[in-house]
């Protein structure tokens, strides 16, 4: 027996040996070229040829996407936004100024990372307002293999950082499923987020498939972009350390300049006066430089700023001082971006491997940001459709400290539309508008030394981002893949832009784009395009007329873009002939990609009943339960429930039994010195907070919070709610909270059980988060009322 154990420990050891000398090895292994026998002496060793299925210098690949920005912001081109690292990969490469995007966060990712228009992959729509429809189902089908998935399996590393926004989502909690998070769609590592928008300094990350905490807190210093650069540049390091042979893909994609805007102050302070004259006066110098640069063609015409937004003269004295600084945190905050995009295009030189990676560096995945409609300190105000005066959200912040709360972690605030409409500029449209540019064209520089000679003249070849993946595979030097993981690929609906790397003047190859985001819509042909508005203002809180809209009454407009760069001249009037052509194009397209019934994203926004939900009427928690992400909690704050919670309470209570968002907007439930108090923070302008007079007795209590909706008296799409609270079995507080919410607090905080991680609800509590319960809850019982 000791003999045969010797054997086994030995043949182990030297399998072992073998492994760890072959570990590049692919899996499923390649058959073994030795023959064997029945023992060592009698068997021929050979080690297996391992064929490589990539070229010897097959470049290393990083993707960088900068969220919510438009093309009239970074001073590399023309804008105030100070971008030295965009700078730095357009003059070591070459520009694109007709290069474009979905308009739209989860569509354009999509598209990007697949190759395929957005509806024909699910995706017409972001994943939280996703639906039944085949076109904006919120999930990329297996039939279209992402760029990574393919390239794994061609033997590249592949790693992503920040934000994901292509998991629908009720699945992006612990419980999985991990099909469509990062690392199901070919990632082998993921540090982000998987919502459209997080908190940047207490934001709800994910490595991999774990949830986990930030490496310090806010007052430590901490800030998400630079945690995605660090987490990135160790990544590198510990890539080229183990497996310097392979290339690697990275896509890099913070959530800045996304909202909210948040940047620590040594960023806002550089910005200090630069924008007193307004957002009008901005676009008149930005069109002036981006001439000047060559950037736009000479004759492009400056696009008249939309009726319907506030001019810069129209706002009243006494709120351009909170207008000013919102703009100078984005500009600080969209800065600070593009320095830690540039920390990892440094740790490339510092590695020396910068000369055999192809960049490409996206700024914008849709044009700058409208959402913030007068501008906010609390931006999901707008998304709940809650009206609000800027004088309360002024007030609020004066509260908190005066206008340097903004960009700190007790603010969401979010710029005015004016200043999205600047970022826009020469441009007439905004994020969410497909018919226009200013939704739509995002600036590109490309940089791969060893094979791209640096060009100063912007390339006018028109282009998408279904683009990018198709020019990886001609430069990797494979052909797309029939079949991945078993799944016949659907086609690719982006070309190659090889051919005009190094040649600026060669014509365009490719033919034909569509563009549609919520019924907002454009058909790009031959340097022709056609475009109507849509149903949906990006600036205005409600749109007039939504519910009665009809695809079949827009009014469209017609541009020849070989004369016209801005669609600044609609010619539809004089050439009704090609408009007619372009309008039955656009349907041929809807139709080939998934892309009906026009509007199908708007079905949530006309029918909010459909909205996806938990579809239980019931839940129960444990005391130890958190992280709960609130796309996939109960509804507490907008559906009438009954709360029951289990608490062994001790002598000297303190703490949180139950905490729903966050700062910016939030439901807690807490107890401190003993009295319990129920809160709610309707987006920081109105605090609601129900307290009994006496403490809590020590020892086991049930406590009953029963919340009974009211529809509001002054609004007919919103509810207000009566609140009780009983303790074991006796009334012990009651009152009224004016409005709830009726989509959420937040699309990327949670709920917690026993404590409030994250951003704090209550600034009862603020300095003391996460303020847990230093007693025991058996249970929590969450139950809505029928109906």
């Amino acid at each position: 027996m000791k003999v045969h154990i010797k054997i086994f420990l030995l043949l182990f050891s030297f399998n072992v040996f073998i492994v760890n000398a072959q570990e590049v090895l692919p899996f499923p292994l390649t058959p073994t070229a030795s023959q064997a026998g029945r023992t060592i002496d009698e068997s021929v060793y050979k080690n297996r040829i391992v064929q490589s299925h990539l070229a010897k210098d097959a470049p290393n690949i990083l993707i960088i996407l900068i969220d919510d920005a438009g093309p009239g912001l970074p001073d590399t081109y023309g804008g105030e936004v100070h971008t030295p690292n965009l700078t730095k990969i357009a003059n070591n490469g070459v520009s694109y100024n007709r290069f474009h995007s979905t308009a739209m966060c989860s569509p354009t990712r999509s598209s990007l990372l697949t190759g395929r228009n957005h509806t024909r992959i699910g995706n017409g729509q972001i994943t939280e307002l996703a639906n039944d429809w085949d076109g904006f189902s919120g999930v990329i089908p297996k039939t279209s293999a992402t760029v990574a998935e393919v390239l794994k399996q061609y033997g590249y590393s592949t790693s992503a950082f920040g934000k994901w926004h292509n998991t629908p989502g009720a699945q992006t909690s612990q419980a999985g499923p991990f099909d469509y998070w990062p690392t199901g769609y070919g990632f082998e590592y993921f540090y982000g987020f998987l919502s459209g928008e997080t908190s940047q300094y207490e934001p709800t990350l994910v490595k991999n498939t774990t949830f986990v905490k930030t490496p310090k807190t806010a007052e430590e210093g901490y800030s998400l972009s630079d945690d995605l650069a660090d987490n990135a540049i160790e990544w590198i390091q510990n890539h080229q350390a183990i497996h310097p042979e392979k290339p690697f893909l990275m896509y890099w994609a913070p959530g800045a300049a996304h909202g909210p805007h948040q940047v620590p102050k040594q960023w806002i302070d550089k910005y200090k006066g630069k924008f007193d004259d307004g957002w009008d006066k901005y676009r008149e110098r930005v069109f002036e430089k981006q001439k000047k640069l060559g950037y736009i063609p000479a004759n492009t015409k400056l696009t008249p700023r939309p009726s319907n937004l506030a001019a810069w003269n129209d706002i009243p004295e006494s709120e351009k001082p909170f207008q000013r600084k919102l703009m100078e945190v984005f500009a600080g905050f969209a800065e600070q971006a593009d320095y830690d995009a540039g920390r990892v295009i440094d740790e490339l030189e510092k590695m020396g491997i910068r000369e055999n990676t192809l960049v490409f560096y996206i700024w914008g995945d849709n044009g700058s940001s409208a959402e913030g409609i007068n501008g906010s300190i609390s931006e999901l105000l707008t998304q709940n459709q809650i009206p609000s005066r800027i004088e309360d959200h002024i007030k609020t912040a004066n509260e908190l400290g005066g206008l340097d709360v903004l960009g700190t972690p007790k603010a969401d605030n979010m710029y005015h539309a004016g200043w999205a409409w600047a970022g826009s500029t020469p441009f007439k449209g905004t994020k969410l508008l497909g018919a226009y540019f200013g939704g739509t064209r995002q600036p590109l520089a490309v940089s791969w030394p060893k094979k791209i000679k640096t060009d100063k003249t912007p390339h006018a070849q028109f282009h998408h981002v279904n683009d990018v993946v198709p020019t990886i595979y001609e430069v990797v030097g494979i052909k797309a893949p029939s079949v991945v993981n078993g799944f016949t690929q659907d086609p690719f609906d982006g070309i190659s832009m090889v051919y005009s790397f190094n040649d600026g003047k060669v014509k365009d190859q490719k033919h034909t784009q569509f563009f549609d985001i919520m019924g907002s819509r454009a058909i790009y042909h031959d340097g022709w395009m056609a475009s109507t508005f849509g149903p949906r203002t990006p600036w205005l809180t409600i749109t007039p007329g939504l519910a009665a809209w009809t695809p079949d009454k827009d009014k469209w407009e017609l541009y020849n873009l070989d004369e016209d760069f801005s669609q600044a001249t609609d010619l539809a009037s004089k050439n009704p002939e090609k408009l007619n052509a372009l309008k039955e194009l656009f349907l041929i397209e809807s139709a080939k990609n998934n892309n009906l019934p026009i509007g199908g994203g708007l079905y949530l926004a006309l029918h909010p009943e459909a909205l996806p939900i938990n579809p239980a009427t019931e839940f129960n928690y444990t005391g130890t339960m958190t992280r709960l992400p609130e796309v996939v909690a109960p509804k507490i704050a907008t559906i009438a429930n009954t709360i029951t919670i289990d608490a062994d309470v001790p002598k000297d209570a303190n703490g949180v039994l139950l905490a729903l968002g966050g700062y910016s907007g939030g439901l807690s439930i807490y107890i401190k010195d003993g009295i319990l108090y129920y809160e709610f923070n309707m987006m920081e302008i109105k605090r609601t907070i129900i307290s009994g007079k006496t403490k809590i007795q020590e020892g086991k209590n049930k406590i009953v919070i029963d919340l009974t909706t009211i529809k509001h008296k002054d609004y007919a799409h919103l509810n207000s709610a009566d609140v009780k609270i009983t303790v074991n079995g006796k009334e012990y507080a009651s009152g009224n909270v004016p409005i709830l919410v009726n989509l959420g607090f937040t699309v990327y905080e949670c709920l917690d059980i026993g404590t409030d991680l994250g951003s704090p609800v209550s600034e009862a509590y603020f300095d003391k988060a996460p303020f847990a319960f230093n007693g025991k809850i058996s249970g929590v019982n969450i139950k809505y009322k029928k109906k």
